[in-house]
This record gives C-alpha cells, sequence and structure tokens, in this order.
C-alpha cells in the first residue's frame, strides 16, 4: 500500500510521467520508419559481426582439433614460437577489431538515427 501512495505522489509531483502518454509514445517510435531501418541495420550488422567472430574462433578451433602439426610448426628456423601463437592472437585481436567497428558505427550512423527517432517522436 505504501509503494501504491509512493507512486501516486511521484506521478502528482511530475517526478513520474503518464503511463498512457508512455504508451502513446512507444507506439509512436515503433510506427516510425527510421526505427525500423535502425532495427534492421543494428541487427543485421550484429549478426553479420558475430558469424564472423564465430567463423575465426571455430576455425582454430578446427585447426586445434584436425591439424596440430600445422600450429606446431615453428614459425622459423632457430625460433620457439610457433604457428599456433599468432593464429591465436589473431583471433583475440580479431574480436577487439569486430567490436571496435561495431562500437564506431553505433557511435555515428545508429546514434544518429536514433537521435532523429527521439526528436521526431517530441
Amino acid at each position: 500500500m505504501i509503494a501504491a501512495a509512493a507512486v501516486a505522489r511521484r506521478i502528482v509531483e511530475g517526478k513520474l510521467s503518464n503511463t498512457a502518454q508512455n504508451l502513446a509514445s512507444a507506439e509512436k517510435i515503433r510506427n516510425n520508419p527510421k526505427f525500423r531501418e535502425l532495427v534492421s541495420k543494428r541487427t543485421r550488422f550484429a549478426w553479420t559481426l558475430s558469424v564472423i567472430v564465430l567463423v575465426m574462433y571455430f576455425g582454430f578451433i578446427a585447426l586445434i582439433a584436425f591439424n596440430k602439426a600445422l600450429l606446431a610448426t615453428p614459425l622459423g628456423v632457430g625460433i620457439n614460437t610457433t604457428i599456433g601463437f599468432p593464429l591465436g592472437v589473431g583471433v583475440i585481436l580479431g574480436a577487439v577489431i569486430l567490436t571496435g567497428i561495431y562500437v564506431y558505427r553505433a557511435n555515428g550512423e545508429f546514434d544518429e538515427l536514433n537521435r532523429q527517432i527521439i526528436e521526431e517522436s517530441r
């Protein structure tokens, strides 16, 4: 009972917005073509990057499972480091680079679309 009274008081004070107004705003945003474009682009881009990371990772794991001799090959004569080490580092760096690419695009193109959607919903 106390919680309901606190919520009612906050609504009266203007600290908590009207639920019907929130629902109308959400519906307006959901019907905005730019919102659909944002969701579509972001989803497609995220799946593409995810597939690339999975191919890199499982490709490396497949090499470990099926071609250990290749990974155990030294990088050169007199060098103790094998081919497996730089390939493993490459998988990690590839994931970090792809994350950076996503963040760059999210902070640019996706944030701009998001800003436009918010402005149009006001």
